[in-house]
């Protein structure tokens, strides 16, 4: 739900300020009010995001994080039903992001997803967030990552994140996740196929969902066959996993959430774990560069610098190459001029 106090561009006038070191104690105390408003807060792009994101950074650290991907109609959300099922029968407080399409009409998530985990509604130590990917091609959306912050700091020992759906643009998860699982079903590809998706490459656990049905076999050992052609990973293989994740039958969700926690394991003994946070704060700190050094490119765009520079390329006076170089250098002065 978006804080009606906080639109696109921050506070609106009119309604009560918002306390951000207030919403951050009373997320830690698992008050889901204010995680509510905080994740709000980050999907809404506020001008308060540099405060929230450096109240909530020390207290981070802690959740595993774990994706659930795979094509549209695999029992994605049946499946994280189950999984948050296991966790909270383990005793571990649970945070899910589910990605949902954007509405064409209004931007926001469909919600089809916290329609599916009602189980689990009433539940304090589940916390359910329906994000609207809105038109990101990768299936997450932009604000994921900082939003999967605000649950870390709240307490999550586990954060599921359910994405849109998988294929050649849509396996970015992997790069947010520690244990990515990849759903598939019978009939609905072969295994070559889950190959030149790039299934394979990403898979910590392949999990062969509904597999009651016919075709399950030879789902699984197209899967295995395609493992042995060298997808390892420093001494780990992604084992393939059977279920059959349904309210009537848990069929499998044991073994997967053995194969889970096996992942996690090995993660921190191998060190693949640190590598792989290091590797996912290394390419948030360059979108968020990336992202200011766009804005200030949107600034330039009426500039007389730039429309200098291009009728310089224009009379063939430079090249592309050496005007770029030189509003590169221009905006380095302006950065120092404003300092920090």
């Amino acid at each position: 739900m978006t804080d009606p106090a906080v639109g696109p561009a921050g506070p609106r006038r009119g309604r009560r300020s918002v306390d951000v070191p207030e919403l951050v104690r009373g997320a830690r105390s698992g008050d889901p009010r204010s995680v509510a408003r905080l994740i709000s807060l980050v999907e809404d792009a506020s001008p308060l995001l540099r405060e929230v994101a450096a109240a909530l950074t020390p207290h981070t650290g802690g959740a595993q994080v774990v994706g659930v991907t795979g094509p549209p109609g695999v029992g994605k959300s049946t499946t994280t039903t189950a999984l948050v099922a296991g966790f909270r029968a383990a005793g571990r407080r649970v945070g899910v992001l589910a990605v949902d399409p954007s509405s064409p009409f209004s931007g926001g998530a469909l919600l089809g997803d916290r329609v599916r985990m009602g189980d689990h509604a009433l539940d304090d130590g589940v916390y359910i967030r329906s994000m609207a990917s809105r038109g990101h091609l990768g299936g997450l959306a932009w604000s994921t990552p900082q939003a999967l912050r605000v649950l870390d700091a709240a307490g999550c020992d586990v954060v599921l994140v359910e994405t849109v759906g998988v294929g050649q643009s849509e396996l970015e998860v992997a790069s947010l996740a520690d244990t990515t699982l990849v759903l598939l079903a019978p009939g609905m590809g072969d295994g070559v196929q889950a190959a030149k998706a790039g299934i394979l490459e990403v898979a910590d656990v392949l999990v062969v969902n509904k597999a009651d049905r016919e075709g399950a076999d030879r789902t699984v050992r197209e899967l295995r066959a395609m493992l042995t052609l060298g997808h390892e990973q420093d001494g780990w293989r992604p084992p393939v996993c059977r279920t059959v994740a349904s309210r009537e039958s848990d069929t499998g969700v044991p073994e997967l959430l053995a194969h889970v926690e096996e992942h996690r394991r090995w993660l921190v003994s191998s060190g693949e774990g640190q590598r792989r946070r290091t590797e996912r704060a290394t390419r948030e700190i360059e979108a968020i560069a990336v992202a200011e050094l766009r804005s200030r490119m949107g600034d330039l765009r009426g500039s007389t610098a730039l429309a200098s520079l291009a009728a310089e390329v224009l009379a063939g006076r430079t090249d592309p190459y050496r005007a770029a170089d030189e509003l590169v250098r221009q905006l380095g002065h302006a950065s120092a001029r404003m300092g920090p």
